[in-house]
C-alpha cells in the first residue's frame, strides 16, 4: 500500500543486544535504537513524521498546527521537520504540573530542552497555563484558524501525532525488529507506537507492552480506537481492547514529572551501558520492564524500543 511519505530519519535504527544488563537481570535483553533516527536529535517521532509531513505536503500544507507539553518531543521534531520542508509550525502548547507546582519548580528549565530547540527552528508556541486536554485541543483549533485567516492551507495534527497515519509508521517499524522476540517494552502515551506495533505482532508470539507514561485509566479505549482507525485505512481487523497489555505502575507523580523509579533506570543503563534515557517516558519504561522481570512477568528474549525524548534530561536535569 502506497502511502505519501517523505525521508527524515536514517532507518532501520540500530538494534543491539545489551550484554551487562542481560547478565546483571537474568533475560537476554537487546534494545532498538529510536534516539539514534539521526533527525531532530532522535526520537520516534520522526518515524511518524516521515508520513504525516508526507500526507501534509501531498495536500498542499503551508502549516502544521499541532498541541502538547511544553517540553514535548513531538513538538520539538514536527518544528525541524515542517522547518525542512518549508512548512510554517505553531503548537498550542499546557504547562505540566512541574511548571506550577512550587514544590517541583526549582529544577525546571523552562527555556531549555525541547523548548529552546524548537525556538530555533521558528515553532510558534503559544503556552496555556494547565488545563484538560479538549482544552488543549481546542486551542490548538483556534490557531489553526488564524493561520487560516491568514490565508494559509493548514495541517492538524493531533498530539503526539497519534494518527492512523501515524500508527501506520510504527506498523512499518515492526519489519526492523522481526518476530523473534518474546516481549518488547516501550514508553506508551499518546498511542500510536503501541497500536501500530501491536499491528505488526498481533500474529506472532511476541507480546507488545507499553509502560503508561500517563495516569489516565481510559488509555486503552483511547488505543482501541485508533486502532480502528489504522485498520480502516490498512483493511483488516482491529485490534480488540483487551489485546492491549499497558504495565500502569510507574507513572509515578503524574505525567511530566520525573519518578524516582525513573530516575533509578536512568542511571542504571547509563552506568551498566553508557546508554541515557529521559525521565518523562524511557526512564519509566525502563523502570517498568525492571519492575516486571524482577516479578517474574518478563523473561526469555526481550526488546527495549528506546523511543528518544533526551533533551529532557537538560531541561529537568536537577529533578533527576
Amino acid at each position: 500500500m502506497h502511502r505519501p511519505k517523505i525521508s527524515l530519519i536514517q532507518a532501520p535504527t540500530p538494534l543491539h543486544r545489551l550484554d551487562r544488563a542481560s547478565v546483571d537481570m537474568g533475560i537476554d535483553l537487546w534494545i532498538k535504537r529510536d534516539d539514534l533516527t539521526g533527525f531532530a536529535m532522535g526520537g520516534n517521532k520522526g518515524r511518524k513524521l516521515e508520513y504525516i509531513m508526507g500526507e501534509a505536503l501531498a495536500q498542499g500544507a503551508e502549516a502544521a498546527v499541532t498541541c502538547g507539553a511544553t517540553q514535548s518531543n513531538f513538538i520539538r521534531q514536527l518544528g525541524v521537520a515542517a522547518a525542512v520542508c518549508g512548512v510554517q509550525c505553531a503548537a498550542a502548547a499546557m504547562q505540566t504540573p512541574c511548571e506550577f507546582n512550587p514544590p517541583l519548580t526549582d529544577g525546571l528549565t523552562r527555556d531549555g530542552g525541547n523548548v529552546a530547540l524548537g525556538e530555533w527552528v521558528g515553532i510558534d508556541l503559544h503556552v496555556y497555563p494547565d488545563g484538560t486536554w479538549d482544552e488543549l485541543n481546542a486551542h490548538a483549533e483556534d490557531l489553526a484558524q488564524m493561520y487560516e485567516r491568514r490565508g494559509l492551507r493548514v495541517y492538524r495534527i493531533p498530539v503526539g501525532g497519534s494518527s492512523p497515519t501515524g500508527a501506520y509508521a510504527f506498523w512499518e517499524a515492526g519489519r526492523e525488529v522481526g518476530p523473534d522476540f518474546d516481549c518488547i517494552v516501550f514508553a506508551s502515551s499518546s498511542g500510536s507506537t503501541q497500536v501500530g506495533l501491536a499491528h505488526a505482532f498481533r500474529d506472532t508470539k511476541t507480546k507488545v507492552l507499553g509502560v503508561a507514561s500517563d495516569p489516565e485509566p481510559e488509555i486503552v479505549e483511547d488505543f482501541a480506537e485508533l486502532s480502528r482507525g489504522l485498520a480502516a485505512l490498512m483493511g483488516g481487523e482491529p485490534v480488540d481492547t483487551n489485546e492491549f497489555r499497558v504495565f500502569q505502575d510507574m507513572v509515578g507523580p503524574g505525567y511530566g514529572i520525573p519518578s524516582k523509579e525513573g530516575n533509578d533506570a536512568i542511571r542504571y543503563l547509563a552506568r551498566k551501558e553508557g546508554i541515557f534515557l529521559d525521565p518523562i517516558y524511557s526512564g519509566k519504561a525502563f523502570a517498568g520492564l525492571l519492575e516486571l522481570v524482577k516479578r517474574g512477568e518478563i523473561e526469555g528474549r526481550v526488546c527495549f524500543w528506546h523511543t528518544g525524548g533526551l533533551p529532557n534530561l537538560f531541561a529537568m536535569r536537577s529533578m533527576v
